[in-house]
């Protein structure tokens, strides 16, 4: 099936050819036709299944009629995090380039004046982060009376982030008469409970379960008994292994990020780091010289796991064990995106036990093992270690010499802690 068979109009459908594609994906091919006429979506989708484009694209035709009003948007899209919005906002550049639809996008480390100045203006579709648009609308420069188009997209990360009451608060702010889209990887309770309170009788799509994995990823799970030194010597012998155009590796604190990055580039890699600490306008030119090949390797938390477009990725390497068992699913979507091969390697020492257990149950299945040579994960000797049979030694030598005090001291009162300048009174 082509997307001419999806309902939408021309304009978007030449947009859609010259963007490159030919063939929707599942996710598309289910929502679209039924966001065309009016329905709530409830859609379920694993990372890297096209979500993005199902809500854009009928977007720009269903807003093509109407016109936008000073601080009063006509649709709102919600995104857990910065990178997401910025997508999101390049895909109605792309999409709706034969469109006269305006955008506005509020995420925080950006200028909040212009963002001001855009609503001022009037938008046809508003695409936030709830926290930034929390902020504008307590300011008064926004007002939800006039949307008539929701969007709510990986809301079980928003879960995660802590976002369901900002939600909440939002969607009551909405007039009760709207169209609404909530677009998930998984349904926990959470999650649950927010779409039987917004979305009205939904129609609902699942295009595969949350525990699979692409068919067109090559997993492997590589364990070996050692520290986060060893761990950072297997990463670049796994690097140097395989033939790397491109690679993310996740850690699971940023704090992981920074060492990892900072010792790939001490080896001479092409690496940047990606993640919260990072001021916004860093964060994207970062994504933007990863895409352009300009960096080969992204070393990034989860922020970057979810829905990002970044194509021809080749590598994703779990530098830990994902804590939370789903993000696996999130982290290696992003390669083998699009019917294209990919590859991803998991690194799991004995202090990731209880993690792996956790991952292997969540997919009900083994991940296949990497055996690694022997010289790469024999440890060398560690410093504390070398510290530990230097101290023994010295506590030999002074139990040698304390024994030999005692002999030469027989029937002296000696004392404790003082040396041989001790004066004569303090023996008596």
């Amino acid at each position: 099936m082509s997307f001419e068979y999806l309902g939408l109009s021309d304009n978007v459908l030449a947009a859609v050819s010259e963007a490159g594609y030919t063939e929707p994906t599942p996710i598309q091919k289910k929502t679209i036709p039924s966001t065309l006429q009016g329905r709530d979506i409830l859609g379920i989708a694993q990372t890297g299944t096209g979500k993005t484009a199902s809500f854009t694209l009928p977007m720009i035709d269903i807003l093509s009629q109407g016109r936008a009003r000073a601080r009063m948007p006509r649709s709102l899209i919600l995104e857990p995090t910065r990178e997401l919005a910025a997508q999101v906002e390049e895909s109605f550049d792309k999409y709706g380039i034969n469109s006269k639809l305006t955008c506005a996008l509020l995420i925080g480390g950006t200028d909040f004046k212009g963002q001001v100045q855009k609503l001022d203006k009037g938008v046809d579709v508003l695409i936030a982060t709830p926290g930034r648009l929390l902020d504008h609308m307590e300011r008064g420069n926004v007002m939800l009376t006039g949307v008539e188009l929701l969007v709510v997209d990986e809301a079980d990360r928003m879960l995660d982030m802590g976002f369901i009451p900002d939600i909440e608060r939002i969607c009551k702010m909405l007039p009760k008469k709207i169209q609404s889209l909530f677009f998930s990887a998984t349904m926990p309770p959470g999650v649950k409970k927010l779409t039987d309170s917004f979305l009205k009788d939904p129609k609902e799509f699942e295009v595969s379960a949350p525990t699979t994995t692409a068919v067109t990823i090559e997993q492997k799970l590589v364990k070996f008994r050692g520290d986060d030194s060893l761990k950072r010597k297997v990463l670049r012998h796994l690097l140097d292994e395989n033939d790397i155009k491109n690679a993310i590796i996740f850690c699971n604190r940023k704090k992981e990020v920074k060492i990892v990055n900072k010792s790939l580039n001490v080896h001479k890699y092409s690496s940047a780091e990606l993640h919260g600490d990072l001021h916004q306008d860093t964060r994207m030119e970062v994504l933007a010289k990863f895409k352009k090949g300009e960096t080969q390797i992204l070393v990034a938390s989860d922020v970057a796991a979810r829905g990002l477009d970044i194509p021809d990725v080749g590598h994703v390497f779990n530098f830990d064990v994902p804590n939370i068992p789903e993000d696996y699913i999130h982290r290696i979507g992003r390669t083998g995106r699009a019917g294209k091969e990919g590859k991803s390697f998991t690194l799991s020492t004995q202090y990731d036990k209880k993690y792996l257990d956790a991952l292997l149950k969540f997919l009900k299945k083994d991940i296949p093992l990497l055996e690694l040579p022997e010289n790469i994960v024999k440890e060398s000797p560690k410093k504390n270690q070398k510290v530990n049979k230097v101290k023994k030694n010295y506590q030999k030598d002074d139990v040698k010499i304390n024994s030999e005090e005692k002999v030469s001291n027989k029937g002296k009162k000696v004392i404790v802690g003082m040396g041989d300048h001790v004066p004569d009174f303090l023996t008596r």
